[in-house]
């Protein structure tokens, strides 16, 4: 019995071992290719339908699009696509399913690939730029097309602190041909999870989920296929580098040059700015104020709305202070509980429940409260215990901002990026001139996810983790056993994590873009958003147009104006259409009734005759600094004014002037928020309440969590950010 016992442990540690070894070498991957565009263009009825709702002033048309899109191509994005997280979902959204999904469901009109360039290999980087191609093939009328694609990536730079920290930015180029376009990505890094950790994830999840090992012998192949690329030689021009290696940029003065080098025309859009899981605290927008790290005439643009939350408004709190270089906790404020100040309740809140004596639990409890800021915004819920979502409740999160991103960082806001200037050259102070855009940031690529409020685990960054126990022995951090003792950052694993269960309830359907364009030809969109002649929004397609009127005539919004006179404006904005259930007969007709079930989910951009309602008009005025340690609080006025709108459904025009522009001889930034009816969100309540005090204080915040089904459903205002008018005031010879 012995004997046989011995012999089936061997042939099983033999059958283990031959097993780990297939997924090692990848004797079963296959390649992860771009997939295979459907070739049936809209109907050219659809596109002027389109063109007749959407029509403008001045003969300009509003186009919507995205232009910040993964497909798994993107090293997080095929992670996600994992059955570990998609349950007995998808699998696969390669370009092609991009393309589709922009063409017959979301109903865009231009969108742009955007996937990581860490991890991105050249033959991945060669089948984007074909099936980029293949998109705008099916376009049909280059002077109409039914709509246009853009080929870019993501450097997805993260510095530890915030003195190394530049943020995600991503590069957009005009043209499609191999001439027009980089032979090679330009990443930030090259880092990732150890390639030894995916390898035992990719090994036990394919026996754990055997019906489903494909997807995981898959993902080994993709990973092994980028760590085998070889770094690009330092300091050779990137045109004369090899199109097989890997070249790396870690600071955007780097990236520039690089872009400069090749010679092409290009976009570089930050975004994800304000995010906690991706800035470190103390992030700061003016870190790369310079003329060394900003180049303005690439980086003229900022995602202020995405799918990641609300990156615009700026607060005066902050999520850490720093005494003599040391980083600390901060008191709380009206709105805001720091994480830390949490971590520090809840620590003494259990030391005293354990009858400890007083002075050791107000120690634990400062302890508790530094450990929590040395761990960093997104490791410190670690360092308690046990502690649940109940636990942490509103702490770390913007309570009164519009959706906001996770673990919110106001210094790395739009706003703030609008307020400060850098004194240099004390006789031309250089300052961001950002124009706003809404993405998705969608890695299922789902391009323009915001059309409808639906499905949530696909249309979200948020994922059905439907095997909870595998997913929490490998996606989600062990929050440990309850104690009255706070672990040191140093005990904590070295791996970066999130708290995805807390994130789940700042996650949305994501934002998009709205150019003004002479027309729907590829020039005129890429000049539209060179000019800032665009705007955000929240995902609905607002109409929204913002113009300074002038004696020479009408400037629109993104122009940059020299005055001494009292400075006049012009809001007009018109709700999105209510949207049909279904899908339009052209959607049905070029997929099929299966791969509209399958990609679009059921649902398409569909709308009916019947708009949403303008409820008001925010005017936001702001005067960046006029001198280098003049205070930011009092600059940002949100909002300076306000309109109310009327309620009989035919949209909302208004015109404003600011009298004090004269008078305080100060530069001043202008834009406009159109704020649409309350409609249902998917977590357009984050901090739904579940439980309230006798005196009405919420005591218990409700999570949406990932655990549980459902659309986590609330009311929310949908809305639309122009770009701004920067008007400085006239002085002569100077400004």
């Amino acid at each position: 019995m012995i004997k046989r016992s011995l012999q089936f442990l061997a042939l099983l540690l033999v059958l283990l071992t031959a097993h780990g070894a297939s997924v090692y070498f990848n004797w079963f991957g296959e390649h992860e290719g771009p997939g295979q565009v459907t070739a049936i263009a809209l109907p050219a009825a659809a596109i002027e339908q389109r063109k007749a709702s959407q029509a403008s002033v001045n003969s300009k048309q509003i186009l919507f699009g995205d232009m910040h899109v993964h497909t798994t191509f993107s090293r997080d994005a095929f992670i996600m696509s994992l059955p570990l997280v998609q349950g007995q979902g998808q699998g696969a959204h390669p370009p092609a399913d991009a393309c589709d999904f922009a063409r017959y469901c979301s109903g865009m009109d231009f969108w742009g690939i955007s996937d990581h360039a860490e991890g991105l290999t050249p033959r991945h980087w060669q089948e984007i730029k074909e099936s980029v191609r293949q998109c705008n093939a099916v376009a049909g009328d280059p002077d109409n097309p039914d709509m246009v694609t853009f080929t870019g990536w993501e450097w997805s730079q993260a510095g530890n602190t915030a003195a190394e920290h530049y943020g995600h930015k991503i590069v957009f180029f005009p043209g499609t041909d191999d001439k027009e376009l980089p032979s090679r990505t330009i990443a930030a890094n090259t880092g990732g999870l150890p390639a030894s950790l995916i390898t035992a994830m990719n090994t036990g999840l394919s026996l754990l989920q055997p019906s489903r090992r494909q997807r995981y012998y898959d993902h080994q192949l993709f990973l092994a296929q980028s760590e085998q690329i070889p770094p690009c030689a330092v300091g050779v021009p990137s045109p004369e580098l090899p199109a097989d290696c890997v070249e790396i940029a870690d600071t955007p003065d780097l990236l520039n040059k690089k872009l400069d080098e090749w010679g092409f025309d290009s976009l570089l859009i930050p975004h994800g700015n304000a995010w906690g899981i991706t800035a470190p605290q103390g992030a700061d927008f003016a870190s790369q104020l310079n003329d060394k790290m900003h180049d303005p005439q690439r980086e003229s643009l900022i995602e202020v709305f995405s799918g990641h939350g609300n990156s615009e408004e700026y607060r005066s709190w902050r999520e850490v202070n720093y005494i003599e270089g040391k980083a600390t906790c901060p008191t709380p404020v009206p709105g805001f509980l720091p994480g830390c100040y949490r971590a520090g309740e809840i620590i003494f809140e259990r030391c005293t429940d354990e009858g400890i004596e007083a002075g050791i639990c107000k120690q634990r409890e400062r302890d508790a409260r530094q450990n929590y800021v040395d761990a960093g915004l997104l490791k410190g819920f670690m360092t308690v215990p046990g502690a649940t979502l109940a636990d942490w409740g509103p702490s770390d999160q913007c309570e009164d901002c519009f959706l906001p991103a996770y673990n919110y960082i106001p210094r790395s806001t739009a706003q703030y990026a609008l307020a400060i200037s850098n004194f240099d050259q004390p006789e031309a102070p250089l300052r961001y001139r950002f124009g706003f855009i809404g993405s998705s940031d969608n890695h299922t690529g789902y391009p323009g996810t915001g059309y409808k409020e639906f499905k949530r685990y696909y249309m979200t960054e948020s994922r059905p983790t439907t095997n909870k126990v595998l997913a929490e022995m490998f996606l989600y951090p062990d929050r440990g056993e309850v104690s009255s003792t706070s672990i040191p950052p140093e005990d904590l694993p070295k791996a970066a994590l999130l708290d995805r269960e807390r994130y789940a309830s700042f996650s949305l359907t994501g934002g998009l873009v709205a150019v003004h364009s002479e027309s729907r030809k590829r020039d005129d969109i890429w000049r539209a958003m060179k000019q800032k002649e665009v705007y955000a929004t929240s995902g609905p397609q607002i109409l929204l147009w913002f113009d300074m009127i002038t004696d020479s005539g009408i400037s629109p919004m993104g122009s940059e104006i020299v005055s001494a006179s009292t400075p006049v404006f012009k809001v007009k904005a018109v709700g999105a259409f209510k949207q049909n259930p279904g899908c339009p007969d052209y959607a049905v007709g070029a997929l099929g009734a299966d791969r509209i079930d399958s990609l679009c989910h059921g649902e398409c951009f569909n709308p009916s005759d019947e708009r949403r309602l303008i409820t008001r008009i925010e005017v936001i005025r702001i005067h960046p600094q006029q001198s280098p340690n003049e205070p930011i609080d009092g600059l940002i006025e949100d909002s300076w004014k306000t309109f109310s709108c009327p309620a009989d459904g035919s949209g909302c025009e208004i015109e404003f002037s600011d009298d004090d522009f004269v008078n305080t001889a100060r530069d001043t930034v202008y834009y406009v928020r159109a704020i649409q009816e309350p409609t249902e969100m998917i977590n357009g309540e984050p901090f739904a309440c579940e439980e309230y005090s006798d005196q009405g204080q919420c005591l218990r915040i409700k999570p949406c969590s990932e655990f549980e089904a459902g659309e986590c459903l609330g009311e929310g205002e949908e809305r639309a950010w122009s770009s701004p008018i920067f008007v400085d005031f006239f002085r002569g010879n100077k400004r």
